[in-house]
């Protein structure tokens, strides 16, 4: 059951060393603190090794790359690599640019992430090289829904197989592979596309995840994908009249902070393909 996986990780508390963007670096802290794990911050290059050697996983977010997070970036997932830590990648806004592409193309090739995590047109320019998404948005046009489904599905599960790596894509339905299984997810809420950052914190937390549950990663990346639409079902539920987006970033953070793995395992709302 996936509660488990969030019990493991309140029960270990990984150390996560996020070398993520600026925008949501704070939020990223909070829902690692929430669900039950350390986060420590550092983009450094001479400081990144040393960080890295401390931690249990490695959460990279090209979301505000400059030549020094980039640095920083390959420093940190070498040790990771050599240390056989589990490796994180959220190819923010891939397809936007040839640095963002380039940049998580090379990440992949050379430090071999254990989970990517985007959304389908940021994997589908992981999958082909090179495409196009909306800003750091996913165009609609690549949108996964129930008439797309099968295809999607099989283009996951393919890709997992071809990168070796556990694949998840994030959207109004939810993709999760290793290859051989696919978790199809269906929690969340439309409005959590209106917060900066639901992604970027779902990033750090899956690291957490994956990294307390070492020989039950597919499953550790499919219940953090199931507990953040979740906490934004129980966020919203919570909403009053007056109240916007800001409060409703915190709402998801507090419902995070108050799951337990039999709410999980309640309100996860999936299938297995």
């Amino acid at each position: 059951m996936l509660g488990t996986c969030l019990d493991q990780v309140r029960t270990f508390v990984p150390l996560v060393h996020n070398i993520t963007n600026y925008v949501t670096v704070n939020d990223v802290a909070n829902i690692l603190l929430a669900c039950g794990g350390s986060p420590i911050m550092s983009d450094e290059p001479e400081d990144v090794a040393d960080i890295t050697s401390i931690c249990g996983g490695l959460n990279l977010n090209i979301g505000t790359l400059n030549q020094r997070s980039i640095e920083g970036m390959f420093r940190a997932g070498h040790r990771a690599k050599e240390l056989q830590h589990p490796i994180l990648l959220d190819p923010v806004g891939a397809g936007a640019s040839a640095l963002r592409t380039n940049t998580a193309l090379r990440i992949m090739d050379e430090l071999q992430p254990t989970v990517i995590r985007g959304n389908i047109s940021e994997i589908k320019t992981l999958a082909f090289g090179s495409g196009t998404t909306k800003g750091v948005d996913a165009d609609v046009a690549d949108a996964v829904t129930d008439e797309t489904l099968d295809s999607a599905v099989a283009f996951v599960k393919d890709f997992a197989k071809k990168s070796h790596a556990i694949i998840a894509i994030t959207g109004a339905i939810d993709l999760v592979s290793d290859g051989d299984k696919c978790y199809v997810i269906r929690n969340g809420r439309p409005e959590m596309g209106k917060i900066t950052g639901t992604g970027c914190q779902l990033s750090g937390m899956m690291t957490a995840f994956i990294t307390a549950n070492p020989d039950n990663k597919l499953e550790a990346a499919a219940a953090a994908v199931a507990a953040m639409g979740l906490a934004g079902e129980i966020g919203w539920s919570h909403m009053q009249e007056f109240e916007g987006n800001s409060t409703y970033r915190n709402r998801i953070i507090d419902a995070i902070c108050n799951m337990t793995g039999d709410i999980l395992n309640q309100g996860a709302k999936y299938e297995v393909r």
